[in-house]
């Protein structure tokens, strides 16, 4: 399941996109128009800054906004920082490979081949989606 983190991460980086004719917005707007607790939310938008999808400007006026356009910011790379690795089972995951402890041969379990499936519909899909396509534009 997709945590709250990656959803309430999701829900301000929309509100941003939609409302990219304002330079910044409080962390305070942000969360009382997506109605995400604000300490929460203070969290998520400061890891996305730390990864370069937000800038900040502090003092009056000041808030987050967007780095990039919309269309340049890919959900694999939201979902990559608040949710970690898209692959289900480390011995999927093109990022984060681990080899699982009770699978003497991957080539062989089925369980491996059947997450590779989902692994690359889910990174087609979030690779596919920008945060243009979220908000219709």
């Amino acid at each position: 399941m997709l945590s709250r983190k990656t959803k309430y991460g999701i829900k301000a980086l929309s509100f941003l996109a939609r409302n990219s004719s304002q330079t910044t917005f409080a962390i305070a707007t942000i969360a009382q128009a997506e109605n995400i607790p604000h300490k929460f939310l203070e969290a998520i938008l400061l890891e996305l800054r730390k990864n370069s999808i937000l800038g900040s400007r502090k003092g009056k006026g000041g808030g987050y906004y967007l780095l990039q356009p919309p269309e340049q910011i890919r959900m694999s790379t939201v979902h990559r920082i608040l949710e970690g690795p898209i692959a289900m089972l480390p011995c999927v995951s093109l990022n984060y490979y681990e080899k699982c402890e009770d699978c003497p041969d991957e080539d062989a379990c089925t369980v491996n081949r059947l997450m590779l499936k989902v692994r690359d519909n889910t990174l087609e899909i979030l690779e596919n989606q920008t945060l243009a396509d979220l908000i219709g534009n």
